[in-house]
């Protein structure tokens, strides 16, 4: 069987590389490059509102006191309620407000994402030819396929202790995987119930329906990746798995998460 025709479109975004992927006949095609540039300008647009590091974003006048609240762009107020509802379903483990300055940076990727793909790329299913669609960005993937289609995302997961090996891979059609940790970025994360940056490698992956889920819920269980995970049991996840300082590897509902020497 030969393999089916793919582009990509890659872009500089949210301090990261996003790229689209389209699969099928049907890739060449104008709809399709101008729904991957739709999807780019969109993420744009939300960047420009959603980025602490722009001067000119309604985030970064909140924070200079230059604008408030009710006259920012409403999407800044449903994103804020979003964080208060994932603060408390995560314990304090997420959090938008840690040390007392709003940054949605850890919600606002995985929300953006689902936003403008689903809105422009997902839609591309309906044309005769498209197989699959995705897009991923710094990492975190939501991908989309075709009923009836004769393929799957094949996602690997890098090891946060083994620097250059990958942990797992994960197999999905539809949904979205999202990996926090140490492994890319170093030691960046920090405990919002405490203030403390996390110490050592660790990792963790989450398996949802959507990037604004998975990428959230990821982060959060990073952050506590040497607890016991009973407090997951509730989450809206399809499966998780972490990785402690220590090399601990534990499992949550993992069916659709293969470790990778069993792949």
């Amino acid at each position: 069987m030969s393999t089916p025709a793919r582009r990509a479109w890659t872009a500089d975004l949210m301090g990261t590389t996003a790229s689209i992927h389209v699969v099928g006949a049907a890739s060449a095609s104008r709809a399709v490059t101008d729904a991957a540039a739709s999807t780019l300008t969109m993420l744009r647009e939300l960047e420009a509102t959603f980025s602490p590091f722009r001067a000119d974003s309604d985030i970064s006048r909140l924070r200079r006191g230059e604008l408030s609240l009710a006259d920012a762009d409403p999407q800044v107020t449903e994103v804020a309620d979003a964080c208060r509802r994932l603060e408390a379903a995560t314990g304090g483990r997420f959090s938008a407000n840690a040390g007392g300055v709003f940054d949605p940076t850890g919600y606002v990727k995985g929300w953006a994402t689902d936003r403008a793909a689903g809105r422009h790329l997902a839609p591309l299913l309906d044309q005769t030819g498209v197989i699959a669609v995705g897009v991923n960005v710094g990492g975190d993937l939501r991908v989309w396929t075709a009923p009836g289609a004769d393929w799957s995302w094949g996602i690997g997961i890098a090891d946060p202790v083994r620097t250059g090996e990958v942990l797992a891979t994960v197999d999905l059609r539809n949904g979205a995987v999202a990996t926090s940790g140490t492994a890319e970025r170093g030691a960046h994360l920090i405990d919002p119930r405490t203030g403390a940056p996390v110490s050592g490698p660790v990792g963790a992956t989450a398996v949802a329906d959507d990037l604004t889920t998975a990428d959230a819920w990821a982060t959060a269980l990073a952050v506590a990746a040497d607890e016991e995970q009973g407090w997951l049991w509730d989450a809206p996840l399809r499966s998780a798995m972490s990785v402690t300082a220590s090399g601990i590897r534990r499992w949550i509902a993992g069916v659709a998460v293969q470790t990778a020497a069993a792949a």
